[in-house]
């Protein structure tokens, strides 16, 4: 076996990266009508999306299925060679088909044709040559070929198989998008892992709420008894809150260094001359997500949680969103 240096090797896998990047920004020249009319078809379709493609392609496909039905386009994979033997029963008039091939004349989903056609199924082919067969064929076309394929040998699917996963998450992320797929539809698809955790846990489930930890101090009480607060609480701040028990203001440990070096004497300050006035706050039936948002937006560590009223109902901690899994 030749051995290869290291140097080598180095720009070898950049010349990989090189070439499939190139082959993924050429489809952006490519687009026209047909993306708009493959998400139209989709979203008219009473059905499902079947996805079906060979070898390299029949993986690809897989994995566009698989994101298509996580993001709201139910979807299906169908093997090729299988579809002869039965499985082309899945297809239903009420479908789509979307083939993949990058010759357009893999015999196994040109033998899917009388089927599709006879059911009048639309037809959404991603494939490197339109004048194949499969090409003709298609109602919607994408072309997804490529000047050259990343393997040395110009044989093994690469930079093609790069290209046609990019088109299809760009399918995908546009129905999403059509859909109005939000954050809170992943509950239903992502119950598990940290897609799931971002949408099963609301505010109120990770906030701290009992009162007895809540550092809640009066507008008019003076700095130094806040201080003692905060320090005794351990949350890094404090809620300060008017006569009527509204949220008015917040103290947090770098308020309080930066007000001992703009004070000389701040044993005559009252929290309401020093504290920083309609602080950023949440509801307790907000997704945990957006508090991370919020927090992340506005470099800060914590969030006041309030009712409708501006009344004070907890605190969120970043650290409690992170030990949740949610980031």
């Amino acid at each position: 076996m030749k051995i290869i240096q290291k140097e080598t090797l180095t720009e070898l896998a950049k010349e990989v990266f090189q070439i499939e990047a190139d082959a993924v920004l050429r489809l952006k020249d490519r687009l026209n009508d047909n993306l708009e009319q493959a998400i139209k078809v989709i979203i008219n379709s009473k059905g499902r999306v079947i996805v079906t493609g060979m070898g390299k392609s029949g993986l690809i496909g897989r994995k566009i299925a698989a994101t298509l039905s996580s993001t709201g386009t139910p979807s299906y994979f169908l093997h090729p060679a299988e579809s002869t033997h039965g499985d082309s029963g899945i297809i239903t008039r009420e479908d789509v088909v979307i083939a993949i091939s990058n010759s357009g004349e893999t015999t196994e989903l040109l033998n899917l044709l009388p089927l599709i056609k006879r059911f009048e199924v639309p037809l959404i082919v991603l494939a490197g040559n339109q004048n194949s067969t499969l090409g003709k064929c298609a109602d919607i076309y994408f072309d997804i070929s490529v000047e050259k394929e990343a393997c040395p040998l110009g044989k093994a699917p690469t930079a093609s198989t790069t290209a046609t996963l990019a088109m299809g998450d760009a399918i995908a992320v546009c129905l999403l998008k059509q859909r109005g797929f939000s954050t809170e539809d992943f509950l239903l698809y992502h119950p598990s892992g940290t897609l799931g955790k971002g949408v099963i846990y609301v505010v109120s489930d990770l906030m701290i709420k009992d009162k007895s930890l809540l550092p809640i101090a009066h507008e008019d009480d003076t700095f130094l008894e806040t201080v003692d607060l905060i320090s005794k609480k351990r949350l890094g701040c404090a809620l300060i809150v008017n006569d009527e028990n509204k949220l008015t203001g917040l103290l947090t440990d770098g308020d309080i260094r930066r007000i001992l070096l703009r004070y000389p004497d701040v044993s005559v300050l009252r929290n309401k001359s020093v504290m920083t006035k309609n602080p950023k706050t949440i509801s307790a039936d907000s997704m945990a997500t957006k508090a991370l948002a919020f927090m992340e937006k506005y470099s800060i560590t914590s969030l006041a949680v309030c009712d409708e009223n501006n009344t004070p109902m907890g605190i969120i901690h970043i650290h409690d969103l992170l030990k949740a899994g949610i980031a």
